[in-house]
């Protein structure tokens, strides 16, 4: 998938196999890889199709992730856009390259609060930096923190071959009951890392769809995408996509209107029906080729296919992404 000169306008390679610049640099978020989420999953579990995966990664270049932020997933099942359950990662300062972390879990009202509150159904889990995985259950949630393989494939250069394919991420994965999603039939997930400075809370960074702040944002506007919320986005950035979507695919703008109801892809959430196959845009498998998606949507069809095919490292139990490299 080569990019011609009004794809790279709007497009790096960064942008196209992570949700944000990924490098020890002030590309990321705050200036630092720790707050900087890369992709989200979210799939029936292949152990039990009764069960629902979401999968959280973020970038490891920063080492153990930072112990002053909140990183949620958030889920909207009533349709408003507000976040109607919630798991906050609260990790520790790490020590001697070991790190734990606290899950903790919240629903109505306090679903939306910044901070980590609600109810901590597992705390003090080691994070797995190694090949060994420290996966915890209770009742019906499983849970799993630490580095993974990344299970993204993208071919940004033309090249023929996939820039991730010896990549790592750490991996954030929460399974729980379908049923507990309270999708009617469907439901939003979103991902949102909060970092707590100076006694104010900054919102570093969010992921729902993949690539979509690389398509929208620049190094002005990127701030202020990764600060905001879902329920704003139609109104800040559907113009920004209505013209992305012109001058890549020739759009017109009630076809590019037509085409974003569509696909779902404002507000940026991942919309999850699990009464339909899981394959993006309904929620995001780990074998989808979701950046081949994004190309030929925003194109209308004219960019091939790279060709690349999924990693061979995905697991068919829990944590479901391979061991790293």
């Amino acid at each position: 998938m080569r990019l011609d000169g009004a794809v790279s306008n709007n497009f790096t390679s960064n942008h196209l196999t992570s949700n944000h610049v990924a490098s020890l640099s002030a590309g990321a978020p705050l200036g630092d890889p720790r707050l900087d989420l890369r992709d989200l999953y979210v799939f029936p579990s292949p152990a039990d199709p009764s069960r629902t995966v979401l999968a959280l990664t973020a970038n490891p270049e920063g080492g153990a992730l930072h112990p002053d932020a909140v990183y949620r997933l958030a889920i909207d099942h009533s349709g408003d856009l507000r976040n109607d359950i919630a798991f906050s990662f609260v990790y520790s300062p790490p020590v001697d390259g070991r790190q734990r972390v606290d899950l903790y879990h919240a629903v109505g009202n306090e679903a939306s609060a910044v901070a980590a509150v609600g109810s901590r159904i597992f705390g003090e889990i080691e994070v797995s930096f190694g090949e060994t995985i420290h996966a915890m259950r209770s009742g019906g949630f499983m849970f799993f923190a630490g580095t993974r393989s990344d299970p993204c494939f993208a071919d940004p250069d033309g090249s023929g071959r996939d820039s991730r394919a010896d990549a790592n991420v750490i991996a954030m994965v929460v399974e729980l009951p379908t049923s507990y999603l309270g999708a009617n039939p469907d439901c939003r997930v979103w991902a949102r890392c909060s970092l707590l400075r100076d006694g104010e809370w900054i919102h570093a960074d969010r992921v729902g769809h993949p690539s979509l702040s690389g398509i929208l944002t620049t190094e002005d506007t990127v701030a202020e995408y990764s600060a905001g919320a879902p329920s704003r986005d139609r109104e800040r950035w559907m113009g920004q996509l209505i013209d992305v979507m012109g001058r890549l695919g020739g759009y017109t703008r009630e076809e590019a209107i037509e085409a974003i109801n569509a696909e779902g892809t404002l507000p940026d959430v991942l919309t999850y029906n699990p009464s339909k196959p899981a394959r993006y845009p309904n929620g995001r498998t780990l074998t989808d080729d979701a950046i081949g998606y994004r190309m030929a949507f925003l194109t209308k069809g004219k960019r091939p296919s790279s060709g690349l095919t999924p990693h061979t490292d995905i697991l068919p139990e829990f944590p479901y992404l391979g061991a790293p490299h």
